[in-house]
């Protein structure tokens, strides 16, 4: 008898640490992409392939988590004598729930929003940009316009019409 009490107590200790590691993973999918590609912040070749990777994924993976976590609280709430341990399981799938969520949205839209209200001025206007900072340059039918990197890296975008020609420059 001992040893099924033994046994059955290892079990629901096994139960909760699968609880908090898919938990933990379901989460890091959602978070370490947004904590990778961040505005204002430099960024590797191989930090945004990861990023992307675990974002495409993360639609699935945070399912199946979710998915298993409802199992293992359904077991574990069975056993649960105390209101905080079954408290507890609910807190636990607040953030699961949240990262299903966020693995079906498109948070680095949030994160690099398109310049609103963006003003153009002449180069001899331009106070905002200093002789050492770095401009992408666009030329259309005899027309120049330049956009400064700084604010393209934040924004990413900007839409403009040089030469007539309607344009989206991206960086």
């Amino acid at each position: 008898m001992v040893t099924n009490k033994k046994s059955l107590l290892f079990d629901r200790k096994i139960e909760w640490l699968a609880l908090f590691a898919i938990a933990f993973v379901a989460v890091a999918f959602v978070v370490v992409p947004v904590w990778i590609i961040q505005p204002f912040k430099p960024q590797t070749a191989r930090g945004v392939q990861l990023s992307y990777t675990l974002r495409l994924w993360s639609p699935l993976v945070t399912i199946l988590s979710l998915a298993s976590c409802l199992l293992l609280v359904a077991s574990l709430w069975q056993g649960s004598k105390r209101w905080w341990k079954k408290a507890f399981l609910v807190v636990v799938l607040i953030p699961l729930l949240a990262s299903a969520w966020f693995a079906r949205q498109n948070h680095f839209e949030w994160m690099f929003n398109p310049l609103a209200n963006a003003a153009y001025v002449k180069v001899d206007q331009a106070a905002f940009v200093t002789d050492s900072d770095i401009v992408m340059a666009v030329e259309s039918n005899g027309e120049a316009a330049a956009y400064p990197i700084r604010q393209m890296a934040y924004h990413h975008l900007v839409q403009d019409t040089v030469g007539g020609t309607p344009i989206v420059a991206t960086y």
